[in-house]
């Protein structure tokens, strides 16, 4: 279960650590780090106002070489306070100026995720009196002779333009109806029979019968951003326009079932409060917000003299960083976010570089260092068994399904681990991704025969199978080079 930070008084940086070592291995120096920020969050919640505007989140720079799991520990944290997290890569900015995206669209993607997080909380609160109304509409549709409202489907932007035919002027809004009109055109089932065919809807009695239901379409146009501006603000006009065209409706057949989970969804838009959503959104992303930047060490100039070519690039987007780390105002279509109080963990191999190779005012921003080590044999080992998620609790899950059981020695984990840390220290270290790649080449076949008719119900992988396939694939350099 996660744990909003207004729950989390009692999320102690032991109990976050221990947390987190259910999902990563090793690497104590970076889940401290994280965890004391996490913790410091949650202490400035209990300042006075004018000292909790003062206090600013300790930034993180994370050195260490590529699937050692830099990203899997902010993730992780962010999903254990349900904090708004977003995952960038700062090879894919440019300068102002250039083309491409701008610094800016990390913070833009942080609040559409914290509007999206915010929004699925409200939809699932809102589920009980949706469902109630759904219920109505479906008996609406099965007790015929009930006298259907005709809402007006011409928006206001379109009355203002004049944009509608003379029929459309003359008709009364749905609105401007009396209170009592609904009950006035009641069928002539009564209440009993509605409330009996209540009983069979919720008793599951009526789901394969087939009704006719009005269901609303939202119109699309085909225009995206438009100028320069436009994607700055997030606007997209297509989104804007189709908001102001009507909405087209029209009637379907399908199942009861069918028609109440469609009607539901309905009913729980029909429920949002789009502007209490984004402000709440806006909220916990300025306050609670952390955004992930992979690859710094990509951007870093390397300290050469007389920059020129992409060294200039790399230094923009390093000055274009500075104001979003140490504070500014964003502007978003939701409104403005302030980014003083987000969190930003900044991480890189640094395989050609080194930090100090970032520009000083950059790494002042990063004030908080701390450096991942390689992976160890005994570490993939671990990272195959130990995590609650781990590769071989997946694999046996999978292969589960098809009524195969599936069984790793101790022999054979390590034999995998063994040949994973070999092909790592003579080619590129990628750390416990080349798990993947050799889990993937050791099941290939038992994945394939999995589920076949006559195949066995129980697969047994021992150190002599994982010799058997894996040894001549890490010997012979051409096929590592492709395969692993």
């Amino acid at each position: 279960m996660a744990i909003t930070l207004e729950m989390g008084s009692n999320l102690s940086p032991r109990s976050v650590v221990a947390y987190l070592d259910r999902y990563v291995v090793g690497q104590d120096s970076a889940k401290r780090s994280v965890a004391i920020a996490l913790r410091n969050r949650i202490r400035r919640r209990s300042l006075p106002d004018e000292l909790r505007m003062e206090i600013a989140p300790k930034n993180i720079l994370m050195v260490g070489p590529t699937g050692v799991g830099k990203t899997e520990i902010a993730r992780r944290l962010a999903r254990l306070v349900e904090a708004p997290f977003v995952k960038v890569e700062a090879t894919k900015f440019t300068e102002v100026g250039y083309v491409g995206r701008d610094v800016e669209s990390m913070i833009r993607d942080l609040v559409e995720v914290s509007v999206q997080m915010a929004r699925k909380r409200k939809l699932e609160s809102v589920q009980d009196a949706a469902a109630a109304n759904a219920e109505e509409r479906v008996l609406d549709a099965l007790l015929p002779g009930r006298k259907k409202t005709r809402a007006s489907n011409v928006s206001d932007i379109m009355r203002i333009f004049g944009m509608m035919g003379d029929s459309e002027r003359g008709k009364p809004e749905e609105d401007d109806e009396p209170a009592d009109a609904e009950e006035a055109e009641l069928p002539p089932a009564s209440l009993h029979t509605r409330e009996k065919m209540r009983d069979m809807l919720r008793g599951g009695k009526l789901d394969v019968r087939e009704i006719e239901i009005e269901v609303s379409e939202s119109q699309r146009v085909g225009m995206g951003f438009i100028g320069g501006g436009m994607e700055e603000m997030g606007i997209n006009i297509g989104e804007l326009i189709g908001g102001m065209m009507p909405k087209k409706t029209s009637r379907k057949k399908m199942r009861v079932d069918e028609a109440l989970r469609m009607m539901q969804a309905e009913e729980s838009e029909k429920l949002l409060d789009m502007e209490a959503i984004s402000a709440e959104a806006l909220d916990r992303a300025q306050e609670e917000g952390i955004v992930f930047i992979d690859e710094i060490d990509k951007i870093a100039s390397g300290g050469t003299a007389g920059k020129s070519g992409p060294d200039v690039s790399r230094e923009g987007v390093q000055r274009d960083l500075l104001p979003i780390i140490e504070g500014t105002t964003v502007h978003t279509k939701y409104g403005s976010v302030n980014t003083d109080h987000i969190l930003f963990i900044a991480a890189g191999a640094f395989h050609h570089s080194k930090p100090s190779d970032l520009a000083p005012e950059l790494q002042g921003r990063l004030p908080i260092r701390v450096e991942l080590d390689a992976l160890s044999e005994a570490d993939l080992v671990r990272i195959l068994t130990e995590p609650e998620n781990s590769l071989i609790k997946q694999y046996v899950a999978l292969i589960g399904t098809e009524d195969v059981k599936l069984t790793f020695t101790d022999d054979a984990v390590g034999a995998i681990a063994g040949y994973a840390a070999a092909t790592n220290a003579q080619m590129e270290n990628i750390g416990a991704r080349r798990l993947h790649a050799m889990m993937e080449h050791l099941l290939e076949d038992v994945s394939f025969d999995a589920g076949e008719a006559g195949g066995p119900s129980e697969v047994t992988i021992d150190g002599d199978f994982v010799k058997t396939k894996l040894q001549t694939l890490s010997e012979d350099d051409d096929a590592r080079k492709y395969l692993l």
